[in-house]
């Protein structure tokens, strides 16, 4: 899949505020600086179309970015950050979850985790929660740039065989990275294969 237009639309917290229209939309999340916004840039080829930032927690509400006007991106709230006073997160977790559980254009879930890290807890008990409300999702490693080959190779075989631990099948999985478009073209070609389906 080409994609030959992107931009911003909305913001908000509220996903009854979101675009009201027939367009499917992939959705973004992970934890505060795992690469989302850069992900997403990657992926519609346009440097500055989510804003990034070395400060965890920047993104704080529900963005939709129109792609090839066929298309939502949508960028989330990361999940579990702790620098906020424990009323606003659990704004954003009730803002996150009932986009997740509501918004019926929602097509699929992309739960960004960075490779360089061992399962964390907070991650885990989110996918659970994913599967136990039936959201859509497919891991997706980022910052495979950082890793050797080898170390990669290790840390995702960590990853799957302490996943299976509680799951019986993994969900897909991507690898990629924002710096070297490992894994990005894959993801569009993804995201094609659903869109054709569900025509």
């Amino acid at each position: 899949m080409k994609i030959k237009y992107a931009d911003f639309v909305i913001s908000n917290s509220d996903y009854k505020k979101c675009p009201n229209n027939d367009l499917l939309e992939y959705a973004f999340i992970g934890r505060s600086n795992v690469g989302k916004s850069s992900l997403i840039n990657s992926i519609v080829n346009k440097k500055n179309l989510a804003k990034t930032s070395s400060t965890p927690g920047k993104t704080q509400l529900i963005n939709h970015y129109i792609i090839n006007n066929s298309f939502y991106i949508v960028d989330l709230p990361g999940i579990g950050y702790a620098k906020t006073s424990k009323k606003a997160r659990l704004q954003f977790k009730e803002m996150i979850e009932s986009y997740l559980i509501k918004r019926s254009s929602l097509e699929c879930l992309f739960m960004l985790i960075d490779c360089r890290h061992t399962p964390q807890t907070i991650d885990q008990k989110f996918m659970q929660w994913l599967a136990e409300n039936e959201v859509p999702f497919v891991i997706t490693f980022t910052k495979s740039d950082k890793l050797t080959k080898i170390q990669l190779k290790q840390n995702i075989s960590l990853y799957k065989k302490e996943m299976l631990k509680e799951w019986i099948e993994l969900p897909k999985i991507f690898i990629t990275s924002s710096k070297t478009k490992t894994g990005i073209d894959e993801i569009k070609e993804f995201i094609q294969e659903i869109k054709s389906s569900s025509r």
